[in-house]
């Protein structure tokens, strides 16, 4: 069943058309908002107004939610223009450039009250709601350690745009946050960070290879590997099925190693000795089933609900703003050679 909900979505890029493809189904385009006059033809596409900027829009009446898929930069002014009417957000991953950026739209959202949905949509993917139950319910014990990989090889043509060859637009930035975010939903919050990171094999001004050692609140340790110049199945982006744009393989990202048992993720196996927990004992995987579904589409549904006050955001501003202090962290403890405590 379709909502009566009239949403906006400011920035039409590729998230944001794809936004607009879900929400087409799902509830109400109330406006496309971009600056780019070619937007246009997106907004006649889904039957709906297209303005240029958010003032402009904002005269024309106010929408019931809005989802913000603008450059990283715009995020704090656009979220406050919506949160000081009322407005609930999504805003997509990160919730804003800096982590000072981010404690504006915190603050402004606790204090209005208007809830805001960060886009972190991995959260919403079922088997990752699985993979955190599996963890919840103690089938693997403690966590103890944390293994995540994200390494594929991103081609030539990939860094035609010059602000991917630039500070701020490594893979650190761009793809390591959307992991740094299920590590700590899965395995709690991060305390203290060390890293270091590479330009050695592409040598453009931005990283291509890091790696980073993560000391978790519960004792537990972790370690991720980076980059984007290795040729490897092991990512969220081959490994998940998430996308159709990427090849699908059989394999898993993430390692969580607990007192009794691990898990790797995502391919749900749950590793765990036959009878007692010895390493002279015989040790055999299970697969944990799971209902699959489309983690954009789940998370229109609960940005719905949220509008709606069903529920509260699965990724709230303050989360948001967590996931992005860690990732800061990791670059500046490589930067600085330093432990870093987010």
């Amino acid at each position: 069943m379709t909502s009566d909900k009239r949403i906006a979505i400011v920035g039409a890029g590729l998230i944001g058309a794809r936004h607009a493809q879900y929400l087409s189904e799902a509830a109400i385009i109330d406006a496309i908002i971009d600056p780019n006059h070619q937007t246009a033809e997106l907004a006649q596409k889904f039957g709906t107004r297209w303005f240029s900027d958010v003032g402009t829009y904002l005269q024309s009446g106010r929408p019931d939610g809005a989802i913000l898929a603008t450059p990283n930069q715009l995020h704090v002014k656009h979220a406050l223009e919506f949160l000081e009417i009322g407005v609930p957000l999504l805003i997509e991953k990160p919730i804003a450039d800096t982590s000072v950026g981010a404690r504006s739209i915190v603050d402004a959202s606790l204090a209005s009250g208007v809830p805001v949905l960060v886009g972190h949509h991995r959260r919403h993917n079922n088997l990752i709601q699985k993979a955190k139950a599996t963890i919840e319910a103690g089938e693997i014990g403690r966590v103890v350690a944390i293994s995540a990989q994200f390494l594929l090889y991103k081609p030539d043509d990939y860094f035609a745009a010059d602000w991917r060859r630039m500070a701020g637009g490594g893979p650190v930035f761009i793809n390591l946050i959307h992991d740094v975010d299920l590590i700590r939903y899965l395995c709690g919050e991060v305390v203290a960070v060390q890293a270091m990171e590479s330009s050695d094999v592409r040598g453009f001004e931005v990283e291509d290879t890091a790696g980073v050692l993560l000391r978790f609140e519960n004792g537990a340790i972790g370690t991720i590997s980076i980059s984007d110049t290795a040729v490897t199945p092991w990512s969220w982006e081959f490994t998940s099925g998430e996308n159709a744009a990427y090849p699908n393989v059989d394999t898993h990202a993430y390692r969580i190693a607990g007192t009794h048992g691990s898990l790797s993720v995502p391919d749900l196996k749950l590793w765990r000795h036959v009878s007692e927990r010895s390493w002279w004992e015989p040790i055999e995987a299970s697969d944990i089933p799971y209902e699959n579904g489309d983690p954009l589409a789940l998370q229109i549904e609960h940005f719905l609900d949220v509008i709606s006050g069903k529920a509260d955001p699965l990724v709230s501003a303050e989360e948001g703003l967590k996931t992005l202090r860690v990732t800061e962290a990791i670059k500046e403890a490589a930067s600085s050679g330093k432990l870093v405590y987010p």
